[in-house]
This record gives structure tokens, C-alpha cells and sequence, in this order.
């Protein structure tokens, strides 16, 4: 099973963080399948490639919550919903 979570990266007490996919049973630290997005909590920024999500959420790919309420404020659910009624 896939996932969508954070992967640490940064210096000590600097952390930032890439949204990764990445298999469920690998640690934290371990091989990503793909890098699909950043997110930066001292900054509150966050870079997200919408296809790519949108790509790992169809393919049955489980965010965990933090990476779930960082794309829903991105609006990322609203755009697959979007493409789910467009093309039924």
C-alpha cells in the first residue's frame, strides 16, 4: 500500500518537510517512490504538484492526517472531486 506522508528533512531544529509517496512499510527516512510536494511549518509554505497527488489518490494512495489537512487547505480535494464528476 501506498502513501502520501512527510518526509524530515532540513537541519536540527529547522525541519522542513517533503510530502513524499512512499510504501506504507518503509521508515520515515526511507526510499520515496516520488517527491510530490514541500512543506515548510516555520514559513507556512507549502508547494504541492497537483497532478502527481491527484495521480497517487486515484491509484487508492492513503494520505496520512497531516499531509491530508495540508492538501485540503490546498484545495487538492476539491480538484479531485472536480475530475471524478467531470469525466462520470
Amino acid at each position: 500500500m501506498v502513501k502520501l506522508r512527510l518526509k524530515r528533512c532540513g537541519r536540527k531544529q529547522r525541519a522542513v518537510y517533503r510530502i513524499v509517496a512512499i510504501d506504507a512499510r518503509s521508515r520515515r527516512e526511507g526510499r520515496d517512490l516520488r517527491k510530490v510536494g514541500f512543506y515548510d511549518p516555520i514559513n507556512n509554505q507549502t508547494h504541492l504538484n497537483f497532478p502527481a497527488i491527484l495521480y497517487f489518490l486515484d491509484k487508492g494512495a492513503q494520505p496520512t492526517g497531516t499531509v491530508h489537512d495540508i492538501s485540503k487547505k490546498a484545495g487538492v480535494f476539491m480538484e479531485l472531486h472536480f475530475n471524478q464528476t467531470k469525466f462520470n
